[in-house]
């Protein structure tokens, strides 16, 4: 099973960044950068970069691309992605011509928005919405206001740019109507002593999720009973402590599938799993499709290579 391009996404480094593909130039924005464009356009392919991207899709539908998650994308699709977490958005119902503008764009740093939250409480309040977005965020209910936001930040600078960013910040904040699209993520409560023990564990399964273990194993290693540790993980995780391990085994099933050429069989053996047909019955439960139809599809997220 050969392939001539490389599977692993592309860097995107500031010095490509010129106003030709939609960027607004250095030196007329501050923390926050717009852009937008159409499709085809070079910015269009499997790529990840430091900054965090909020991108508005308004016009086309087709598939669409973050970290391991595949789904479909039509106007008014909004999704924040992480720094350093690969992306993509390929169209598919684009006219022989083209479309002049299909996707409007925020970009921002992550280091100014952390220090400035340092001495101003109220920026705080984005944290937990940065640390989201470090597997994508598919947002629902707010894309028309989303929109006036970017309009208004679009012809604004300076200081007045900012207080419309931060608006806009505190909108996906308290918006409760979305989902993460990459993995799993934990969630804040009360219990901080038990918070941080369950955090451990799931450090712990996260670096050896390939080997065998049992609930009774991690039990003890954190010297909680069976109840209240399957209470408190699925309470920080929203999964049980199986869903969650076949959750992640799944994932990394994902990158491998995406990323290298090993069969599929090897593959399930390589992330955790001992059955075939579990791992294949799992995978299909979780993505919605087989491992091998994933691996199709995901040759789609370089689709860009001949659009551009």
């Amino acid at each position: 099973m050969g392939h001539t391009r490389p599977r692993g996404p592309e860097l995107e480094h500031d010095f490509v960044r010129s106003p030709k593909l939609g960027y607004e130039p250095h030196g007329s924005y501050g923390c926050v950068r717009y852009l937008e464009h159409g499709f085809p356009n070079p910015l269009v392919r499997w790529h990840y970069h430091e900054e965090y991207e909020l991108h508005l899709i308004v016009r086309t539908r087709g598939k669409v691309f973050v970290g391991d998650y595949i789904g479909h994308f039509e106007p008014g699709h909004l999704v924040l992605t992480g720094p350093r977490l690969p992306h993509n958005w390929i169209s598919t119902d684009t006219p022989p011509e083209g479309v002049e503008l299909r996707d409007v764009v925020l970009q921002f740093p992550d280091g100014p928005l952390r220090q400035a939250a340092e001495g101003i409480p109220e920026l705080r309040e984005v944290l937990p919405l940065l640390e989201r977005a470090r597997y994508g965020i598919e947002f629902f209910g707010i894309s028309d206001r989303i929109m006036s936001q970017y309009e208004r930040i679009k012809h604004s600078s300076g200081l007045r740019r900012f207080s419309e960013f931060t608006d806009l910040l505190g909108v996906l904040a308290q918006c409760s109507d979305y989902r993460l699209l990459s993995t799993v993520q934990l969630q804040s409560f009360d219990d901080d002593a038990a918070l941080a023990r369950i955090s451990g564990i799931v450090d712990y399964i996260t670096e050896h999720s390939a080997t065998q273990f049992s609930m009774a194993e991690l039990c003890r290693r954190v010297g909680m009973t069976e109840s209240r540790f399957s209470r408190y993980f699925r309470k920080a995780t929203g999964n049980t402590f199986t869903d969650f391990v076949n959750r992640l085994r799944i994932n990394r099933a994902c990158q491998l599938l995406m990323e290298s050429d090993r069969y599929i069989t090897n593959i399930c053996y390589d992330v955790g799993f001992n059955n075939v047909a579990n791992f294949n019955r799992r995978f299909l439960q979780i993505k919605g499709m087989t491992p091998k139809e994933f691996r199709r599809q995901a040759e789609a997220r370089f689709g860009s290579d001949e659009a551009a």
